[in-house]
């Protein structure tokens, strides 16, 4: 290749922030002219590697803003231990389609029986499509909102969740909401369903019992499943908990036993004493 010209490709490139097509240019020109590429050919074949590192740097920074707890994909879910979740109703969500049509998803269940694992996974799939997604838990957002709203920045944290792809509201019902943290995280289910925007959350409460979620305001609770429920999947997970079922094949006693036996003992030392 003209040392002249090589230097001018070189630099425009750099110049385009193409680094990994420069860094390829010499090796491909080499190639190029070892197989008689076409122009074509050489064009699309020293970009390819661009738009892959690209894609790879896109997928790495939404994981990193989504701030998953725990990396975890729909692969690795374990349908065996669940065979009444529908796994094909878990396939077509994969696709991803629901979030081009604003769709909610909503998993209920009890502790335990994989209601994250999926939520997490739906994520993760999110981010590897080149979407932004944002991870919380409903208390850790409730927080979040009352700060922003002591601060005088309530209206621009709720513009920046309408921003990402997909919300993703984790543990809503496991703690109880205040007045203010209730109505703040009805706000959210607003501006996600103004924007047509998908939220997935996962619950260990039935809808019945979400006006206790929602600071035991039943208008507000209904007001807020008429939206999430619009245009909605909602999954229920009836199975045993995981977590139940590795302390049985370990011998250890249900939670509940266990804690009974405690304190069980603690009574006995106490009454010898």
């Amino acid at each position: 290749m003209n040392s002249l010209y090589e230097q001018k490709a070189l630099t425009s490139l750099e110049s385009l922030g193409l680094s990994v097509a420069k860094e390829r240019l010499d090796t491909t020109c080499q190639q190029a002219a070892a197989g008689q590429w076409t122009y074509s050919h050489f064009l699309g074949y020293l970009l390819e590697g661009e738009i892959v590192e690209r894609r790879r740097r896109t997928v790495e920074l939404n994981l990193q803003f989504a701030r998953f707890p725990v990396p975890k994909r729909l692969s690795d879910f374990d349908f065996a231990a669940q065979p009444a979740l529908d796994r094909r109703l878990i396939d077509e969500l994969a696709t991803g389609r629901f979030l081009y049509e604003g769709r909610n998803l909503v998993f209920l269940g009890p502790p335990g029986v994989g209601k994250t694992h999926l939520a997490i996974g739906l994520g993760v799939m999110t981010c590897e499509m080149g979407h932004r997604v944002y991870f919380t838990t409903a208390t850790d957002l409730a927080r979040k909102l009352t700060t922003a709203m002591e601060q005088n920045r309530l209206h621009r944290q709720l513009c920046a969740l309408t921003q990402p792809k997909l919300l993703v509201i984790d543990e809503i019902g496991y703690l109880r909401l205040d007045a203010t943290q209730a109505s703040l995280l009805f706000q959210v289910i607003c501006h996600r369903y103004d924007k047509n925007q998908a939220i997935v959350l996962t619950s260990n409460k039935p809808f019945t019992e979400w006006g206790e979620v929602f600071c035991g305001d039943a208008v507000m609770a209904s007001a807020a499943l008429d939206r999430l429920l619009h245009r909605c999947t909602v999954i229920n997970i009836r199975g045993e908990s995981y977590r139940l079922k590795e302390r049985k094949a370990a011998g250890i006693p249900p939670q509940s036993e266990y804690s009974a036996a405690l304190l069980a003992e603690h009574a006995a030392k106490t009454k010898v004493e």
